[in-house]
């Protein structure tokens, strides 16, 4: 079984943005850009999230959905916002391959059912976004974030597949964003508590900290962001048709020099791969797209 390599791209209106700790959004360009460089350089699939689809109550990524799917033939989840049914049909006719859902189905875990039963399990992520209190104890949040819930997300893993979820992605709030490293204890006591695939968010800054997800955190797949956005920034020039000046855009415009920048180790996919082969962690090797 390949190990699954996933760039995640988080998207407020037609920008692909980065925060950490999912705050202080930056705009990085375009995510059509961004996911067309991945799937030639050997992506097994493609995480789209609507960063602010819970605060508007709805996904507006079905144009991006379209334009991207023309052309990059790599399955392609799609999360942020997503309340009901009709919501899950609508992005699946634009071209996603999967749905991820978070906030709708923690307010009404039926929901998890209802979507398994129209489209599948294997079509239905549910998205497990944990906090660690300085006392150690976590908790699930929801709303990008931004809104505690109570709830422990070792309980609600193991609620989330019973209801019908067919995957979950964890993401450690803690150290998204930060190049720390995976919260490799958190993920690993979700991966051995549930029969199906975890996906590891959260924190990638070296490919050491991806294979320590896979090996000590038994991920089944690995998310990341920064370690690959950060990569094309450094290594691509931006002309001001590529981006809408929305939002925060010092970053992409060269005024960087934070810590989580120089933490981040410039890597490619490619290299991620090779680095994880070199491990004997299996995936899928890179072929050249014409």
């Amino acid at each position: 079984m390949y190990v699954r390599v996933i760039p995640r791209l988080d998207i407020k209106g037609p920008n692909l943005v980065k925060g950490v700790h999912m705050e202080g959004l930056r705009v990085l360009g375009k995510p059509e850009h961004f996911a067309r460089h991945y799937y030639e350089n050997g992506a097994d699939e493609l995480y789209y999230m609507d960063a602010v689809a819970s605060l508007y109550e709805r996904n507006s990524l079905v144009d991006i959905i379209e334009r991207t799917t023309r052309e990059i033939f790599i399955p392609l989840t799609v999360g942020g916002g997503l309340r009901s049914v009709e919501d899950i049909r609508t992005v699946l006719r634009a071209g996603a391959d999967k749905v991820s859902i978070n906030t709708a189905a923690i307010r009404e875990p039926a929901f998890i059912t209802r979507a398994a039963r129209a489209f599948g399990s294997s079509t239905v992520v549910v998205a497990i976004d944990a906090v660690q209190h300085p006392d150690g104890s976590y908790e699930a949040v929801t709303e990008y974030g931004r809104e505690p819930t109570g709830i422990d997300p070792f309980e609600w893993a193991e609620r989330a597949v019973d209801l019908g979820a067919g995957e979950l992605l964890v993401t450690s709030i803690n150290r998204e964003g930060t190049g720390r490293g995976f919260d490799v204890g958190l993920v690993r006591r979700i991966a051995e508590s549930v029969p199906v695939p975890v996906i590891a968010g959260g924190g990638a800054g070296t490919i050491a900290h991806i294979s320590e997800a896979v090996r000590e955190g038994k991920a089944d797949a690995v998310s990341m962001s920064s370690i690959l956005h950060y990569n094309v920034i450094r290594h691509r020039h931006y002309s001001d048709e590529e981006f809408e000046e929305e939002g925060n855009v010092e970053f992409l415009q060269g005024r960087r020099g934070d810590l989580e920048w120089s933490r981040i180790q410039d890597t490619t996919l490619p290299e991620i791969k090779a680095g994880l082969a070199a491990e004997n962690i299996p995936c899928r090797p890179v072929t050249a797209i014409a």
